[in-house]
């Protein structure tokens, strides 16, 4: 009988470590960002000449005082002149003055088919992919749909001010001029423009170019800022890499 019973005891103690390993093995791949900078890099990934797409979508959980909500962080690169890409110049022009353009349409469809309704959507992007970003938070069939939370970009003309579902935070560099040109159409949005910009200065003095490609992977200028792009915010937003996927962003959808 206690041979028996020492066997048993055994054998629940090899299923209970499985169990136990299985568990932790699922949860693996898991990071927690804190800073405005480490979701701009994630943004950045976006730009791979077109081999993966400047689309990423990620599954994580968004931790604020209040409570922790399941949701998907939907991140955009901005200009790239990739062929048949809906990253150009063209797209740019369009977006800046809010009219619908291929990036859009390739953003809606993309979180239409991989993301299910009533989700919760964190949405961020840089440069062009900040206005696509705003964008999106502004579409009807975007609000109706999904709970979009928060929209951050960096280095992003204003679009669409009023308009968007959520909360709304842009960064810029002080040296960098891209986030003030964009055509807003009222004085209430002019003013807004430059009053809701949140900016730091990254010494990068006459050096536009700089200021608007590097500025936002520093952790010394941007690390101040939460991941929803708060100034000394708490929010913190912990993402499954294994869930993490690109999407292409073709000219004609």
């Amino acid at each position: 009988m206690k041979k028996r019973f020492g066997a048993f005891v055994a054998m629940v103690l090899v299923f209970t470590m499985m169990f136990s390993m299985t568990v932790s093995a699922a949860g693996t791949n898991t990071v927690t960002y804190t800073q405005a900078n480490e979701i701009a890099t994630i943004c950045y990934q976006g730009y791979n000449g077109g081999v993966k797409g400047p689309i990423i979508i990620t599954q994580g959980t968004l931790h604020t005082w209040f409570s922790d909500k399941e949701v998907y962080l939907v991140t955009l690169s901005g200009t790239e002149m990739v062929t048949q890409q809906s990253t150009g110049y063209f797209t740019d022009l369009l977006a800046g003055f809010n009219q619908n353009n291929a990036y859009l349409d390739n953003v809606i469809r993309t979180i239409t088919m991989n993301i299910p309704k009533g989700s919760n959507l964190i949405l961020a992007g840089h440069s062009l992919g900040g206005m696509i970003a705003q964008q999106t938070a502004a579409s009807s069939y975007m609000k109706e749909n999904y709970n979009i939370l928060n929209t951050v970009t960096f280095g992003s003309p204003l679009i669409a001010a009023g308009e968007r579902e959520g909360d709304v935070k842009r960064l810029g560099d002080t040296s960098d001029v891209v986030p003030y040109l964009s055509v807003t159409g009222s004085v209430e949005k002019e003013v807004w423009k430059v009053c809701g910009l949140q900016r730091e200065n990254g010494g990068y003095g006459t050096d536009c170019l700089s200021a608007h490609t590097d500025s936002y992977l520093r952790s010394d200028l941007w690390g101040k800022y939460d991941v929803v792009g708060s100034w000394w915010g708490t929010a913190e937003l912990t993402l499954d890499l294994d869930t993490q996927q690109y999407f292409k962003a073709p000219n004609i959808v």
